[in-house]
């Protein structure tokens, strides 16, 4: 029998240790990973096999502008809407089964297989804005940042477009299906609607305000083709881009009031995303290829922001959980994208199931595009090939060929057809720079 209060509390802590041992529930120790500068040019474990450098000194302006751009475009104080309260409800559900995994709690695990061929297709636009205080942009000096935005949309062949409008089926052979779909057909995207602003988007922020260059040599060949993004806005309304994307005046602690231009479309085509399906796992690459449609001739707008008629590059995500190496700093941990389990588990390879760390593998390749549907999601862009044969040698089995073909006919289509895709104002936004024209 305890005799004094210290007594009690170890009896106590000595039967809550036995208990634990006894049914095999003694709270696992979790191992801190050990944060070391790296060498630069040190090779990168990111599941697809090839040595890519690690951004460093170099790249640390471009990652700061990824970063400012998105607590920028949060600064002015907006109404929280419905699509804010689903994203923070899946986030809250994401927290919620990854701290169940850490405390040894049982959840429910999604089987996964990586995701291979065309992953999605879509109609992709290019927007830049000018600096801060700028009304206008008279070069890529002016510009304050370049954003990539994705339209996903269904293939083209499941809308019954390929054929004109819909006919009375006829008999059809063994080999007619194989005949629709030849050519490349899962990358083309079913024709964009009009003045219709329900529309699931994703908004990503380049780093360098210019595209890779794919003539810089390619994945592997230095630094300088290496460019880092970030998916800073998500949404089913086009609307809520609308607002993001407008003129903005907005108060500042220091500066007092401030003021941002609209953005201007500085160019609008199709896109496809395609993962290989190699003979091993980390051979695994995802390859994001473009057509331009518009504007018809490119100007010094599109030459200076590195949008050619066709291009592609390898796309890599970054593991939220990987520390910086370096100068090299990324999104606040507030601000990183909060994947699910299986994502972390089975693409990354979290507690050492992939690569040497316990975290994983610090990028891994696109497997399922669930990874890119998530706000401050950190990608890697590396140029791959460019022009119309580099696109079809990225892409694969005719996908690039499919796309220039569709992007040609969609090419005719007005300056005003395109802005109403999007269910943009002309009033509100330029249009100049769709016509290869800084404004």
């Amino acid at each position: 029998m305890p005799t004094t209060r210290r007594q009690a509390a170890q009896k106590a802590s000595g039967n809550e240790n036995g208990t634990a041992q006894k049914n095999g529930k003694g709270a696992a120790k979790v191992k801190k990973a050990k944060v070391t500068k790296e060498n630069p040019t040190k090779k990168q474990e990111d599941g697809t096999g090839e040595a890519h450098p690690e951004p460093t000194v170099g790249d640390k302006r471009e990652v700061d502008e990824v970063k400012g751009d998105a607590e920028l475009e949060e600064e002015p104080p907006t109404k929280k809407n419905k699509l804010d309260d689903n994203v923070d409800a899946e986030r809250q559900e994401t927290k919620s089964e990854n701290a169940s995994l850490a405390n040894g709690m049982p959840t429910e695990q999604k089987t996964f297989t990586p995701q291979t061929g065309t992953i999605e297709r879509g109609h992709i636009y290019f927007f830049y804005r000018p600096r801060v205080e700028h009304d206008e942009a008279s070069s890529i000096d002016d510009v304050k940042n370049l954003h990539m935005l994705l339209v996903p949309r269904p293939p083209k062949f499941s809308t019954n477009e390929l054929d004109g409008p819909a006919k009375k089926p006829e008999p059809q052979s063994e080999n007619t299906e194989m005949t629709l779909l030849a050519g490349g057909a899962d990358a083309i995207p079913a024709s964009a609607t009009v003045d219709t602003a329900k529309k699931h988007y994703r908004l990503i922020t380049i780093g360098k305000k210019q595209l890779p260059n794919p003539d810089a040599g390619g994945a592997g060949h230095g630094r300088g083709n290496t460019f880092w993004a970030a998916v800073t806005r998500i949404g089913d309304d086009l609307h809520s881009l609308e607002k993001g994307l407008g003129e903005q005046t907005y108060e500042t602690k220091t500066l007092g009031t401030r003021h941002n231009a609209p953005a201007r479309l500085a160019a609008r085509g199709a896109y496809a995303i395609v993962n290989n399906d190699p003979s091993v796992p980390s051979k695994r690459a995802t390859h994001l290829g473009y057509y331009i449609s518009h504007p018809e001739e490119l100007g010094d707008v599109q030459t200076s922001l590195s949008i050619s008629r066709a291009s592609s590059f390898v796309l890599q995500v970054k593991n939220p959980l990987a520390p910086a190496t370096g100068q090299q700093r990324g999104l606040s941990e507030s601000k990183r994208a909060e994947y699910p389990a299986y994502i972390m588990d089975s693409i990354f390879g979290r507690g050492g199931k992939k690569g040497r760390e316990s975290y994983g593998l610090r990028f891994a390749s696109c497997e399922a595009i669930e990874m890119l549907d998530r706000e401050g999601a950190e990608l890697l862009l590396i140029g791959a090939h460019g022009g119309e044969d580099g696109l079809e040698k990225s892409l694969g089995e005719g996908r690039g060929e499919a796309l220039e073909k569709a992007e040609q006919e969609e090419g005719s289509e007005s300056v005003e057809h395109v802005f109403r895709e999007l269910a943009l104002n002309t009033d509100d936004f330029p249009q100049e720079a769709l016509e290869g024209e800084w404004i």
